[in-house]
């Protein structure tokens, strides 16, 4: 069964959300899910990059109004 785990970074700016997606992938299992939603217009860039750099899956990726939400499947890298 994969785990799911979220984190609000609605408020932050650049660099801050890709800053805190990463931490909070390193400490979740290979599999694992994440669910980040953030407010600043940069994560659209930002963070599938991040998920393209450090080897995680970007699952999904939605907007509602002001607020990002993407689903991100950790990779197997450390």
């Amino acid at each position: 069964m994969t785990s799911s785990h979220s984190l609000d970074l609605k408020g932050l700016k650049c660099p801050l959300p890709v800053l805190r997606t990463r931490q909070a992938l390193m400490r979740l299992e290979a599999g694992a899910r994440l669910v980040v939603e953030a407010s600043d217009p940069m994560s659209v860039l930002d963070v599938p990059h991040m998920c393209n750099e450090d080897g995680h899956r970007l699952i999904a990726q939605d907007r509602q109004g002001d607020i990002i939400r993407f689903t991100i499947e950790k990779g197997n890298r450390p």
